[in-house]
């Protein structure tokens, strides 16, 4: 079986879990706003291929975003994507009752520009997700 180039861009299940325990074990052992910087930085340690992370804190608000920067310091809490779901909103509500989870929405991939189905890993971290997804 041949794996078009697109798939090698591709980050897996395994590589975006394995993503957000890195960064979960930053944010434990070291400096926060030096991690969130870490985090945010283009082509910094917390991205890989169509794979970055993002950490919210359990209001909605961006601490620290590896694809955009722009988004540090917003509240994103009534973003949706374009079926209409609140998915922010619904990533606090399932990081209040799980220690981690997957879940699922869409949304633009910066590699392709273009809008896919996305599922994104979170764990909980005190009063923050963190999280990193991978593109279907």
């Amino acid at each position: 079986m041949q794996i078009s180039i697109a798939e090698e861009l591709r980050a897996t299940k395994s590589d975006a879990e394995a993503m957000v325990k890195k960064g979960v074990g930053a944010l434990k052992s070291g400096d926060k706003e030096k991690v969130y910087s870490d985090i945010s930085a283009k082509n910094g340690p917390y991205t890989s291929r169509d794979l970055y992370l993002v950490v919210y804190r359990m209001d909605g608000t961006v601490l620290a975003h590896g694809a955009n920067t722009k988004m540090v310091g917003k509240n994103l809490i009534d973003l949706k994507d374009i079926d209409g779901k609140a998915f922010v909103k619904e990533r606090v509500e399932l990081a209040g009752k799980n220690p981690h989870f997957w879940q699922k929405y869409k949304f633009v991939n910066p590699e392709t520009k273009k809008i896919e189905p996305k599922q994104m890993y979170c764990e909980r971290l005190e009063e923050t997700i963190v999280c990193g997804g991978i593109y279907d």
